[in-house]
């Protein structure tokens, strides 16, 4: 089994001593009004006839949450863990720690869209997956590798994209913008395979104990119609 890197275990380290004063969900995001539901995209796609494979590349701090939350999405084949936004070729997991690649913790979804809409999987992602209102950092993580982002593939896609933010800003739903970045994919790494499925291979981890795994719940709680 490969070791942990340093970087993150220095995260978890912090974790674990300032659980008590971030509280339990760490990078889950503080919507202003917790009471008021969530909206759904005004604009997106509709279900499709037949089923396809279709992507887009999540970006929103550790990518170990971003993959497990995904990872428990009606509709979604395949979530994996790596690197996008860079202008390195072939990052690895030290390089991108370093901040000086550009690249992101990244999250590639291949998605069913007969099953699930792509608005959809945007509203997992800003509600759930992390806080979009953070700029460069996610809970104890910081630095641009954890920045939020959305890499899209398509014209649509981007569409739906930036009328959600605007919807979601007008809306207050968080009291404070957001702040993701909404760029055209490039390319995407898969990351070293002891990152990949990570929350499913440790939940008694500390840091998946208090930054994924409310995720998760919270998911399942406010988004039943979707959580497998």
């Amino acid at each position: 089994m490969n070791r942990l890197p340093l970087p993150r275990i220095l995260t978890i380290l912090a974790v674990v001593a300032l659980a008590g004063w971030w509280g339990i969900r760490v990078a889950s995001g503080r919507p202003a009004d917790p009471r008021q539901p969530f909206p759904s995209p005004a604009m997106d796609e509709t279900l499709a006839e037949k089923s396809s494979r279709q992507s887009v590349v999540f970006a929103g701090g550790c990518f170990w949450g971003v993959q497990g939350v995904f990872q428990h999405v009606k509709g979604v084949t395949k979530a994996t863990s790596g690197y996008a936004g860079g202008t390195t070729k072939n990052p690895y997991y030290e390089l991108v720690s370093s901040g000086t690649t550009g690249h992101a913790e990244s999250v590639e979804v291949i998605y069913d869209p007969s099953k699930v809409t792509f608005g959809t999987l945007l509203k997992v992602f800003f509600s759930v997956a992390h806080d979009p209102t953070q700029k460069d950092r996610q809970g104890p993580d910081i630095g641009t590798q954890y920045r939020s982002a959305i890499f899209y593939k398509t014209p649509e896609q981007k569409q739906i994209i930036e009328a959600y933010i605007a919807q979601i800003n007008a809306a207050k739903v968080y009291d404070r913008p957001i702040v993701t970045q909404v760029a055209p994919f490039s390319a995407f790494y898969e990351a070293e395979n002891y990152h990949q499925d990570y929350l499913n291979r440790h939940p008694d981890q500390p840091y998946i104990r208090y930054n994924d795994l409310p995720k998760i719940e919270h998911l399942k709680a406010n988004l039943p119609e979707v959580y497998r």
